[in-house]
């Protein structure tokens, strides 16, 4: 009964999404490719680009992207949460046909959402190696002849692990992977062309993240708005909203990329069932996700706590509190969108995080839709992102929620 439970969910996410189950990649252990491994120097600048090569960027099973599109994969220098000069991979792509548009072609500087946290997950690979689900709503922005910026994150690609969820490490990567997309020889990019910020879900952090921190990690990006949808503002509240469901392994993935920001190692927490189920995640990407699917957390942990229970107590409890978004102000107006029956991130961080900004006189349209589930949302936040970001490039006015919040 419970395989044919699971075998019916993997057919209705993949429908959602419209993917065909045989593109759900299989796991597999691998080495670094040498493309992503970084060199002994890196470049002197945050966004210098490291290296680059042509991507071959499967938009479509016809290949007719290739002819409409520039696209690029790149690695290009960044700093991590703690200050350290890193390397992280991501790609470029630019439509061929001339921006007819108000102004100068604008970027898109897109914050992906969750891929996974094995190196075989990094957009740049799966963009020409298999399925990206994210291609979907790049489409729409590519369409709009925008450029696209979108970076892999610390560690998703690169040696290393990957910080699903460090604050500042996703923020800054995402800022870095827009400075990089100018300074791209022949991308016809520079630090002239307006930008502008887009994600969902673990993207929706990361571009709330960089919307905090652009004013002050990157002043000279002319940044002109940020889409920021389903946010998860508040890990905190996640294991209460997801534990025991279908984005079970979600929380994982999070301790895993927060504790490995913060250099912890987690084996001393977990019992052995618990251990073994860290081990096998470290290569999952996000359609490996019904292997821990309806788990609970509390089978997994060394005293039986609930992970809602552990990371109220120290050291998680600090590391969990450094995550929280909505204590900055964004120096750009922000459209936050957010399902009212989102089954994965509770709608009220959304609204939390709209109201926080709006009471440190941040401009912030709040957008609520009632799509069904977290993977409806996305399809929801993608339209109403058009209009914004149009509005933005244009030079008009942004319209606030903050009078009803």
């Amino acid at each position: 009964m419970r395989t044919r439970r699971l075998t019916t969910i993997v057919a209705a996410v993949a429908a959602a999404l419209s993917i065909p189950l045989a593109a759900v990649p299989a796991q597999a252990a691998e080495t670094v490719p040498p493309f992503y491994q970084a060199p002994a120097t890196l470049p002197a600048n945050n966004g210098d680009v490291i290296r680059s090569e042509k991507l071959g960027f499967l938009l479509d099973p016809a290949s007719v992207s290739s002819v409409a599109y520039n696209s690029t994969k790149v690695l290009y220098r960044t700093t991590n949460r703690t200050g350290k000069a890193i390397a992280v991979s991501g790609s470029v792509l630019v439509p061929k046909a001339p921006w007819i548009g108000f102004g100068k072609r604008p970027i898109i500087g897109y914050a992906v959402g969750t891929q996974g946290i094995g190196d075989r997950c990094a957009p740049s690979r799966q963009l020409s190696e298999g399925f990206e689900y994210e291609s979907i709503f790049i489409a729409g922005l590519l369409a709009r002849g925008y450029a696209i910026a979108m970076t892999d994150y610390e560690g998703l690609g690169t040696v290393g692990p990957h910080t699903y969820m460090d604050r500042e490490s996703q923020g800054r990567a995402v800022l870095d992977m827009v400075r990089a997309s100018q300074r791209l020889s022949g991308s016809g990019l520079s630090s002239a062309n307006p930008v502008a910020i887009y994600g969902y879900s673990q993207g929706g952090a990361g571009a709330a993240s960089a919307a905090e921190l652009a004013g002050t990690y990157a002043p000279e990006l002319k940044v002109k708005g940020t889409v920021a949808g389903a946010v998860p503002s508040d890990l905190s509240a996640l294991p209460g909203a997801i534990d025991g469901t279908l984005y079970a392994e979600f929380l994982w993935y999070a301790m895993h990329g927060v504790s490995a920001s913060y250099g912890l190692n987690i084996s001393s927490y977990l019992n052995a069932e618990g251990k073994a189920m860290f081990d096998e995640i470290q290569g999952n990407c996000v359609f490996d996700l019904l292997g821990s699917a309806f788990s609970d957390s509390s089978d997994y942990t060394a005293d039986g706590s609930s992970l809602a229970t552990m990371i109220s107590r120290e050291p998680f409890r600090t590391m969990i509190a450094d995550q929280k978004l909505g204590k900055r102000k964004p120096s750009a107006p922000v459209l936050v969108t957010h399902s009212l029956i989102d089954d994965a991130i509770p709608y009220r961080l959304g609204a939390q995080l709209a109201s926080d900004w709006c009471d440190r006189g941040a401009n912030v349209q709040f957008a609520t839709n009632l799509m069904p589930g977290h993977v409806g949302g996305a399809l929801a936040n993608s339209a109403d992102s058009y209009a914004f970001l149009e509005a933005r490039f244009a030079g008009l006015p942004a319209l606030s929620s903050c009078w009803r919040l």
